[in-house]
């Protein structure tokens, strides 16, 4: 098939390298000429497992291109992907879809042959409505229909996801659409489900599901508060919640809150749909003020941890909201030093892959290191934000040798606390004595 996306980020690139290696023709579109031109040029623009070979292999067999041009993308499509941004209003956190919309007023003009218009963003219950009366007014003879695609790609693992998926869902009104999906995704009908639904509940399941992860990560936080007061162990708690088969292990890792693109976002809008429905959703309400909360809490035990020492050094390993992406877009770890600059915090941190994406963020408000025990060198503080495997295997030796005052807080309970005391370190993790 002809597969036209619209948008190159987290979502629209994993997803067209994915297609294309599956045999597709795929053109991806997208306003940004400069990162047009990168990916045109073989730079990928982004960071995912796995993606950089699949991005060479397919744009040198010709199955995957980059451009600019809506109408190259669009023209002769079997299926049109949307997967622009849909960013939280600045005031009221619904979902923007000024993007979403501006893409079908633009489609709509190239339509020729009947296409199906997938929605791949996460966009609030209705959207797909909208999208349809948009194309059919812009361009009253094209043969098309609309439906929803939500995708379930984890951010560091989108390659592995889009070839693993755990369910296809489609939200679909149009029996011809479907068969158009079924036959796009016929490689993985073997091993996965497929469900199709209505487009309203396909729309709502994307935030529904979110919101649950983001409940459940919140839950186990404050589990792991409780533990502390009681003397519990929050690790050894989670596991055996995750035994329950109700449960499950996954998203029962204490840590310093949830982030990224999607969680807040998604949260945030699913609450601002229950409010405008007269539903309010309390728990995800509860969960966002919770998850605010969180990342204050974790800022404070950094500071009255270096209270007593004047201009203190911290230093910080991890700076994406988790392992396996350059993503900082919401991250807690960024949360965390913008609360410890508003007292003057005197930082130097180390991400494995998202210096860049950091630096734009933070500017020079901050100092970067080359590699983690730079990060670490005369710091009378160290801090583990993001849990990168490479982090797990620190010498501890060095860190001796290297830190002013050895002071570790580990909030993402990745270090063994009885190596570090026979070192004479001071330790402190999360929901655990």
């Amino acid at each position: 098939m002809k597969i036209g996306i619209i948008g190159t980020g987290y979502v629209g690139l994993p997803t067209g390298v994915g297609l294309a290696e599956l045999g597709n023709t795929v053109v991806c579109v997208d306003k940004l000429k400069d990162k047009i031109d990168s990916l045109k040029h073989g730079k990928v623009t982004l960071y995912e497992e796995g993606l950089e070979e699949l991005y060479q292999k397919n744009m040198a067999a010709g199955r995957l291109t980059f451009t600019t041009n809506m109408k190259k993308a669009i023209s002769g499509a079997d299926v049109v992907l949307i997967a622009v941004g849909t960013p939280p209003h600045p005031v009221t956190h619904e979902a923007d879809l000024s993007f979403i919309y501006a893409a079908a007023t633009e489609l709509a003009e190239y339509l020729t042959d009947y296409t199906v218009v997938a929605t791949k963003s996460t966009v609030p219950v209705g959207t797909g409505d909208n999208i349809e009366k948009i194309i059919r007014t812009k361009n009253p003879t094209a043969r098309f229909d609309v439906i929803s695609l939500p995708e379930f790609l984890r951010e560091g693992f989108a390659v592995h996801d889009f070839f693993h998926p755990d369910r296809i869902v489609v939200g679909s009104n149009s029996k011809k659409a479907t068969e158009v999906i079924k036959e796009l995704y016929r490689p993985f009908q073997e091993k996965t489900t497929l469900l199709v639904v209505s487009r309203r509940s396909s729309e709502t399941i994307k935030y529904a599901s979110n919101a649950f992860l983001a409940m459940k990560i919140h839950y186990i936080n404050e589990i792991a508060n409780f533990c502390e007061k009681a003397g519990a162990d929050v690790s050894e708690v989670a596991k055996g919640m995750g035994l329950d088969s109700r449960i499950g292990p996954k998203f029962l890792n204490a840590g310093v809150g949830f982030g990224g693109s999607c969680f807040p976002k998604d949260t945030m809008a699913m609450a601002f749909m229950g409010r405008m429905l007269g539903t309010p959703i309390e728990l995800i309400e509860t969960t966002i003020a919770g998850n605010k909360k969180r990342k204050k809490q974790m800022a404070e035990r950094i500071l009255d941890e270096v209270k007593e020492i004047p201009n203190a050094k911290i230093g910080v390993w991890g700076l994406a909201f988790k392992n396996g992406t350059d993503d900082c877009r919401q991250s807690p770890a960024m949360d965390i030093i913008g609360e410890l600059l508003l007292h003057q915090a005197n930082i130097t941190a180390y991400d494995p892959k998202a210096m860049g994406t950091a630096c734009q963020l933070l500017g020079d408000k901050i100092d970067y290191a080359d590699d983690m025990y730079s990060a670490a060198k005369e710091a009378d503080v160290l801090v583990i934000l993001t849990e990168w495997p490479e982090f797990a295997n620190a010498d501890l030796d060095v860190l001796s040798q290297l830190m002013n005052h050895k002071i570790i807080i580990d909030f993402r309970n990745m270090l063994n606390k009885d190596k570090l005391t026979k070192r004479g370190f001071k330790y402190q993790s999360v929901g655990r004595v």
